[in-house]
């Protein structure tokens, strides 16, 4: 349904809903509680530093996507809400705090601290949307999204409860099916019995700024890799470190290079415009893309931290799979990304995955320095810089690509 079908509503609380005049700018407030991420993404780097294992890994991964949850949630509530409104803004104040709570326990969220984080998940994933629904009283398409996803957000954070309660393999195991149940609703429009779903084109999402905000996560992500290296070197300061932390910084600028340089800003432009595909089209880039861009950012600040203490060590397995498969792992989410937002497949990126993929037993087997093989990973992800800049150029007597929108 586009905007002009909609039937004429009175809207109770019109003062905390967006006006919708073009791309809506993200709020001080919204970056404010973007800041609180910083730390949620180093407790999850250092969580998978210390846990260099496949468990770990997948405990990792588990509670990236409940994370994940919180913030990009409030994102698309503050899609429709006004942030610089004083009950708006007291709620990402209070949705702040509960993301402290939540990173605080990262460390022991298998352990001792799994039943707070639990418990705050569900406050906040549940709070929110009652908040929302209050919020947005009088718009129907609106109502009507938020009582579905009411619904849904209580079952799965009750999963994530009752996983923190029995704990053990039986928490992971629930935990994952709390963000399998989750996706599955996300990707079928929240269906609920009797109330039929709210399907993605009548979400009326202003996809510039859902980008935007995505975009500032990134920025967090990357941000937080070259604290984490820079802690570390400030431990350990001498000319060996300071050659391994250039290195690891380079990697860092050359992952901001692939996503930022060219990508970003024509992304936002493309789903601004992309009319009733703009919410099937951000539910795919933002619900389900960037977290994969995210998580190759934490892999590649882990494999950082081991190259900062032992630049000249033999790469291990996990070693070679941190040093080359982060970088793999951003690269792959990049190229679903270009891929769903221009309908083209993205060789450079695909090609520069399966290279490093391949190079990871490779280097693990030969007992490559890891400098060497940041230095690798470094250089493959120069080569897609080099191929984007390449591809940008204009061929002579070329009318241009043809636009993702036609």
């Amino acid at each position: 349904m586009t905007p002009s079908e909609q039937p004429v509503v009175r809207l109770k609380r019109p003062w905390l809903l967006r006006e919708r005049r073009g791309v809506e700018p993200t709020t001080s407030t919204e970056l404010f509680f973007d800041l609180v991420f910083i730390f949620t993404i180093t407790q999850l780097a250092h969580y998978l530093i210390a846990h260099p294992d496949w468990r770990g890994a997948a405990r990792t991964t588990l509670v990236l996507a409940l994370l994940w949850f919180v913030w990009v949630y409030t994102a698309w509530g503050t899609n429709w809400l006004r942030p610089d409104q004083a009950p708006v803004r007291a709620l990402l104040i209070a949705l702040m705090l509960g993301s402290l709570l939540l990173s605080a326990a990262i460390p022991e969220a298998f352990a001792g601290s799994g039943l707070v984080f639990a418990l705050v998940y569900l406050t906040m994933q549940v709070g929110r949307t009652v908040f929302a629904l209050w919020a947005v009283q009088g718009q129907p398409w609106l109502v009507d999204g938020f009582q579905k996803t009411l619904l849904w957000f209580a079952g799965t954070s009750l999963l994530v409860v009752l996983g923190a309660v029995v704990g053990g393999a039986f928490q992971e195991a629930l935990w994952a099916a709390a963000i399998v149940i989750e996706v599955i609703g996300l990707s079928t429009g929240f269906p609920v019995p009797g109330l039929g779903r709210s399907p993605a084109e009548r979400w009326m999402v202003e996809g510039g700024h859902l980008a935007e905000r995505c975009q500032a996560f990134i920025l967090i992500a990357l941000g937080e890799s070259i604290l984490v290296t820079g802690s570390t070197l400030a431990q350990h300061l001498d000319l060996t470190m300071s050659g391994a932390f250039v290195l690891a910084f380079a990697g860092s600028v050359a992952l901001w290079w692939v996503y930022f340089a060219r990508s970003a800003p024509a992304a936002a432009e493309v789903i601004a415009r992309a009319g009733e595909r703009t919410g099937a089209l951000g539910r795919l880039a933002f619900n389900y893309l960037h977290p994969v861009m995210v998580a190759g950012i934490i892999v590649t600040s882990a494999g950082d931290e081991r190259l900062l203490r032992e630049p000249g060590a033999p790469a291990t397995a996990v070693a070679a799979l941190f040093t080359l498969g982060g970088p793999a792992l951003f690269l792959a989410g990049h190229a679903a990304y270009k891929a769903v937002l221009w309908r083209t497949v993205p060789t450079n990126r695909i090609t520069a995955v399966v290279v490093l993929a391949a190079l990871i037993p490779v280097c693990a087997g030969l007992g490559v320095p890891l400098a060497a093989c940041a230095t690798t990973a470094l250089v493959v992800t120069m080569a897609v810089i080099v191929a984007d800049g390449m591809a940008g150029r204009p061929a002579p007597q070329s009318r241009g690509p043809r636009s993702p929108l036609r």
